[in-house]
């Protein structure tokens, strides 16, 4: 998937994440802001590495800001975002 334009979804209330995706020139960059960084952290951007990987998507800068959001949430979240970042929403 190419990302055409910035686009974000989720809240920044507690248990959640809100994630914002923006055109990239040159692979995956995740700029991670989370109140949980230093316990999980790396488990977040491991699930949106994956979550990247499995729509296919080569260039784009993420950024994300945590509020203890469970893992289903981060992937439903990241997954809104690069849809609407690619237009995809308009075809469902």
């Amino acid at each position: 998937m190419e990302i055409k334009h910035a686009a974000a979804a989720g809240t920044l209330e507690s248990s959640d994440i809100m994630v914002t995706v923006l055109p990239e020139t040159e692979g995956i960059r995740i700029s991670l802001t989370s109140s949980v960084e230093q316990y999980y952290g790396d488990s977040i951007r491991e699930t949106m590495t994956k979550v990247l990987e499995e729509l296919e998507v080569k260039n784009a800068h993420i950024e994300a800001v945590d509020h203890g959001a469970l893992d289903c949430t981060i992937r439903a979240r990241l997954t809104t975002a690069v849809r609407r970042a690619c237009r995809e929403e308009e075809a469902l």
